[in-house]
């Protein structure tokens, strides 16, 4: 495949450009840059900006040529960064008070129904407002790779406690995401949402659009992403996708 026809990438973050949580690669980071040279690139995550600063920004060329055509959505893509000298925001979208209190309450109470136990070592929150999304993670936020792969390879604990909350909270979207978190928004924002905020502002059409994830299958969070119509490309990591951008530019 070429890059001919697509006036926009998008990538996902996790198990897509790094694995989950880690930083980004210098090798990954220089492949990169050398595709915003040809084209329009776009990130999305479920993580929040401070996560995507630490995780791919502060492992990023600094220069503004190497930003111009890059463009960051936190949160599924209720957030949207550009590059004008300095990252700005273009706009962001927050639940109420209201709704955050209900989702806390619904997620405890899932939890213990659930049968989820707290570890005895935890590595950063477990449970994270992220102004539009709440995100619980089993191991807490911050907990090294090795440790959130073995957590819930299966996805079955996590999938036990996101159907009873589901129940509780149908009003609201529940999905997991990376190796160990559920995250919890309105109802249709998702990685979906995020690619049709992206047509709006860039004023494209989905036939212009690429979007490259490791979990596109039913049920993963990159999944809403092909219900906009877009092309969609799954990899199994950053290595693969390293090798899907290697033959773009050659």
């Amino acid at each position: 495949m070429t890059i001919d026809n697509y006036d926009l990438i998008i990538f996902d973050l996790d198990g897509t450009l790094t694995p989950s949580k880690s930083p980004l690669e210098s090798e990954i980071a220089e492949l990169l840059v050398k595709l915003l040279a040809r084209r329009k690139v776009a990130v999305i995550s479920g993580c929040g900006y401070t996560q995507f600063q630490t995780q791919f920004l502060n492992k990023f060329p600094t220069s503004s040529d190497s930003f111009a055509n890059l463009l960051l959505l936190p949160v599924s893509g209720t957030q949207l960064y550009t590059w004008r000298g300095t990252w700005c925001e273009q706009y962001t979208e927050h639940l109420s008070s209201k709704e955050k209190e209900k989702i806390m309450a619904a997620l405890n109470e899932s939890l213990k129904m659930g049968g989820y136990i707290e570890p005895e070592r935890i590595y950063g929150p477990i449970i994270e407002d992220r102004g539009s999304q709440i995100t619980f993670s089993g191991l807490g936020q911050r907990a090294p790779l090795v440790l959130k792969s073995a957590w819930d390879p299966g996805r079955a604990k996590r999938e036990r406690i996101a159907e009873i909350l589901r129940k509780k909270i149908s009003e609201f979207d529940v999905r997991l995401g990376g190796a160990t978190s559920i995250d919890i928004t309105k109802r249709g924002v998702n990685k979906g949402y995020g690619v049709r905020k992206l047509e709006d502002f860039l004023k494209i059409t989905a036939d212009r659009i690429l979007f490259v994830g490791d979990a596109l299958f039913q049920g993963g969070n990159d999944y809403p992403a092909r219900a906009t119509g877009v092309d969609c490309i799954q990899v199994k990591g950053p290595e693969e996708t390293k090798e899907l951008i290697r033959g773009w530019l050659s």
